[in-house]
């Protein structure tokens, strides 16, 4: 993985995770919290594929696990992103180019899905009950209805910046690399994609589970 595929992940996961715990988790809202920083994880995810999505959500998650006022068991967030990760990242497209916003938004409506039922799942098999007080379907609601309304002015922000430094993650090179650079392009004869981030000119910790 390249530096620029560390430096940024681990800079956007911090800021995404204090944003979560000092704003996002003290809204009060019912059921769940919107999941900014499982957000920042697909939106990677899909940039970068989907060995640097398990890693960067095993890191993100990690992040939430340790970090106050966290109560749940140590690696349980972090399993959860991880998978998770792994999952959107099958969702980057070969063509390296996302002709709609659909697909990254059905990406975000299964993550959230996804991680609320592996939350739950894993909580109860190791014993863990945090948040259990609150019914699974609300959470599962919730933290789909939240994770949309975010998911907007977040993912393309997410895969824009990943995007720029990486100049061009999203084209694969001749050593089946991702965001293989100029030559790579040049050697394959394939010019980068234009456009904007859909092809046209231009994605919780969450709150009740702790």
């Amino acid at each position: 993985m390249r530096l620029n595929r560390i430096v940024l992940p681990t800079v956007l996961v911090v800021v995404a995770m204090v944003v979560q715990v000092s704003v996002l988790a003290r809204l009060h809202l019912p059921g769940a919290v919107p999941d900014l920083l499982l957000l920042t994880v697909l939106g990677l995810a899909i940039s970068y594929g989907h060995v640097a999505g398990c890693l960067i959500g095993f890191f993100a998650g990690l992040l939430a696990d340790l970090a106050p006022p966290a109560d749940h068991a140590v690696g349980r967030y972090a399993l959860v992103l991880c998978v998770v990760g792994y999952a959107a990242g099958l969702a980057k497209p070969e063509s390296g180019r996302l002709r709609t916003a659909a697909g990254p938004m059905l990406v975000v409506i299964g993550g959230a899905v996804a991680t609320t039922l592996l939350y739950a799942g894993v909580g109860s098999i190791v014993g863990d009950t945090a948040g259990a007080h609150v019914g699974l379907a609300k959470l599962v609601l919730t933290a789909t209805i939240y994770d949309l309304l975010l998911a907007p002015f977040v993912v393309p922000l997410v895969m824009a910046m990943a995007r720029h430094f990486d100049h061009d993650p999203m084209s694969e090179d001749v050593s089946g690399g991702y965001g293989g650079g100029r030559a790579g392009r040049i050697r394959t004869g394939i010019a980068a994609p234009r456009g904007g981030l859909f092809g046209r000119g231009g994605t919780m910790v969450r709150g009740a589970r702790r």
